[in-house]
């Protein structure tokens, strides 16, 4: 979960990279896209107890405690993966080890395994904390919900949606063209929020007619997660952008919409 794919610095096509290794870069990039774009859909129906086999309340609750920990981990190692994955120190020493090109695709193959991971091993937590059975308010949260998810997809295009799950770098790399910066942009909802896509997913994560503890526990434990990645991004954005993302910072809001100044 991220609003930015910052980049240490412009990727060019590898030089250590013939013609097999760009068209190799190229199908890993796509494979990953599509494993990612799997999880995301997956993701979806999982939070929304909709249409998949294992979602967040499937199942019969087990032991409590046990099954907290186990939930507690596997966010863990979703928030540990993503944070330290997406920190431009890090990104440093693995582009020593994996080509430039490549390496926006391995993290975004990372996290979706981790999510893949979530989706598997998740315990159900099935006490009920609340439940709306006035069908309006149902069909309100419903709404909700899948406004939250598409306010997540369309953030991500309005930043270029290629670029940021990696599809872009392996494709320029393929065309042997230089990695082009897209520089800082402010289109659509980003000239109201600074982090719209963080907004769609804590509306989805929330939105939901019948809250367990199981689906609290992850609504909670994602929404710290997202306040707690954002000021990390926000460090960097400020490092890589200087005083145009500090400008920014000051006139537009974090997660709740205004008009702009």
């Amino acid at each position: 979960m991220t609003d930015y794919a910052v980049e240490q610095k412009p990727a060019e096509a590898s030089p250590g990279l013939g013609a097999v290794g760009r068209a190799f870069a190229m199908i890993y990039g796509a494979l990953t896209y599509v494993i990612f774009l799997s999880a995301f859909l997956y993701a979806i129906g999982f939070v929304g107890n909709l249409l998949v086999p294992k979602a967040i309340d499937t199942g019969t609750q087990g032991a409590f405690v046990p099954s907290l920990l186990i939930d507690v981990l596997l966010l863990g190692v979703f928030a540990i993966q993503h944070s330290v994955m997406a920190r431009p120190g890090f990104k440093a020493m693995w582009t020593k080890i994996v080509p430039r090109p490549i390496e926006r695709s391995t993290f975004v193959l990372f996290a979706s395994l981790a999510l893949i991971l979530l989706f598997w091993q998740w315990r159900p937590l099935t006490g009920v904390v609340w439940a709306v059975q006035n069908s309006i308010a149902q069909g309100v949260l419903y709404g909700l919900f899948g406004l939250g998810w598409m306010i997540v997809l369309l953030g991500t295009f309005m930043i270029n949606h290629f670029d940021l799950f990696g599809l872009r770098q392996v494709y320029l790399n393929l065309r042997q063209k230089p990695y082009a910066d897209l520089g800082f942009r402010t289109p659509f909802f980003y000239r109201y929020l600074r982090h719209p896509i963080m907004l769609g997913f804590i509306i989805a994560f929330w939105t939901t007619p019948r809250m367990t503890v199981g689906h609290l526990l992850f609504a909670a434990a994602t929404t710290a997660f997202i306040l707690i990645a954002i000021q990390l991004e926000e460090r960097d954005l400020v490092k890589y952008f200087g005083e145009q993302y500090r400008e920014y910072r000051k006139s537009t809001p974090m997660l709740i919409p205004r008009p702009p100044r």
